[in-house]
C-alpha cells in the first residue's frame, strides 16, 4: 500500500492550543499541576493497596491496577503536550506520532477492559456474596487484569500498520494536541475507506460491548439492592456502587462524544476539549472520586500519611 517517493513526511506539526505565548505558559503551568496531582493521588491509592494487607481484596486490587493504567493513560498524552506549550515548531516524529497513537489506544481501550471487569466483581459482591470468595480469589483476579492487559495491547497494532503504510506527502499539519487516527487519515494522500470504516467498526465494538455489560451487571445489582430488606444494607451496597458508577459514566460519555457521536465530526476545537477531558481532567477526578468515597480507602491513605511524618520526624535525630 506504502507508494514509493510518496511517503516524504517525516514528521508532524500539532497545532496543539493556538493562543498568545503568555496563555501558552499559563497553561503548561496549569496541566504540569495537574499532571503531578495525578500521579500523585493515583500513586497514593497503590501503595495503599501495596502496604495495608486490610485492602489486599480483589476489589482493591482492581482499584490499584486502575490507578496504574491512569498512570500509564496520562504519560501517553500529557508530556507532549506540556513540551509542546513551550516548543517552537511543536513537531512530532513519524514514528513518534504513531507509537503515541498506539499507547494511546491501547491504555483507553485496557480502562475499557477493567471497567466491565470491575462491574463484575461488584456483582459477585452483591448478588453472589456467599460465593464470592471461592469464585473471585485474588489469583482469578490478576489473571483477568493480566487478559484485560494483553487484549488491549494485541487490538490495534494492525489497524496502525496499514495506517503508517499510507502515503503521506503533505501537509503534515494536525490541528490537536495528540496523534490521532481520524486526523491522520485525513493527512493521507489517498483515501483509505477501509481501514477507516475497520478503526471505527473495531473501536464503536469494544465501546458498545463493554458498556453494555456494564450496565447490564450494575441492572443485576440493582434488583439485588431493592430487595435487601434494611436501608443500611441499601446504602452500603449503593455506596460501594456509587464510585464506580460515576467513573463509568464520566469515561464513557467523553469517550462515546469522541468516537460514538455526530460532534467526532464537527471543529477540531470540540475534539480537543472532549480528548482533553478523558484524557488528563478524569484520571485526576477518578482517584478522588474512590477515596472520598470509601473509609476503607482513607483510613489506608491516612495511615500511610502518618507513617511519613513519623519517618520524618526521626530523621533529624538520626
Amino acid at each position: 500500500m506504502n507508494v514509493s517517493g510518496v511517503n516524504t513526511v517525516t514528521e508532524f506539526i500539532l497545532l496543539s492550543f493556538q493562543c498568545s505565548r503568555k496563555v501558552q505558559l499559563f497553561l503548561f503551568v496549569l496541566f504540569s499541576v495537574t499532571y503531578i496531582l495525578t500521579l500523585m493521588s493515583n500513586g497514593a491509592i497503590i501503595c495503599a493497596v501495596k502496604l495495608d494487607h486490610r485492602l489486599h481484596t480483589p476489589m482493591y486490587i482492581l482499584l490499584a491496577n486502575f490507578s496504574f493504567l491512569e498512570i500509564c493513560y496520562i504519560n501517553t498524552t500529557v508530556p507532549n503536550m506540556l513540551e509542546n506549550f513551550l516548543s517552537e515548531t511543536k513537531t512530532i516524529s513519524f514514528t513518534a506520532c504513531f507509537l503515541q497513537v498506539y499507547f494511546f489506544f491501547s491504555t483507553g481501550i485496557a480502562e475499557t477492559f477493567l471497567l466491565p471487569l470491575m462491574a463484575f466483581d461488584r456483582y459477585l459482591a452483591i448478588c453472589r456474596p456467599l460465593h464470592y470468595p471461592t469464585i473471585m480469589t485474588n489469583h482469578l483476579c490478576m489473571n483477568l487484569v493480566t487478559i484485560c492487559w494483553v487484549t488491549a495491547f494485541l487490538c490495534y497494532p494492525v489497524p496502525i500498520y496499514f495506517i503508517t503504510q499510507l502515503p503521506f506527502c503533505g501537509p503534515n499539519t494536525i490541528d490537536h494536541f495528540v496523534c490521532d487516527t481520524g486526523p491522520l487519515l485525513a493527512l493521507s494522500c489517498i483515501p483509505a475507506p477501509g481501514i477507516e470504516l475497520s478503526c471505527s467498526i473495531l473501536s464503536s465494538l469494544i465501546i458498545f460491548i463493554t458498556f453494555f455489560f456494564i450496565i447490564g451487571s450494575y441492572t443485576l445489582v440493582l434488583r439485588a439492592v431493592l430487595k435487601v430488606p434494611s436501608s443500611a444494607g441499601r446504602h452500603k451496597a449503593f455506596s460501594t456502587c456509587g464510585s464506580h458508577l460515576v467513573v463509568v459514566s464520566l469515561f464513557y460519555g467523553t469517550v462515546m462524544a469522541m468516537y460514538i457521536s455526530p460532534t467526532s465530526g464537527n471543529s477540531a476545537g470540540i475534539q480537543k476539549i472532549v480528548t482533553l477531558f478523558y484524557s488528563s481532567v478524569t484520571p485526576l477526578i477518578n482517584p478522588l472520586i474512590y477515596s472520598l468515597r470509601n473509609k476503607d480507602m482513607k483510613a489506608a491513605l491516612i495511615k500511610i500519611q502518618m507513617c511519613m511524618k513519623i519517618d520524618q520526624s526521626r530523621r533529624p535525630n538520626e
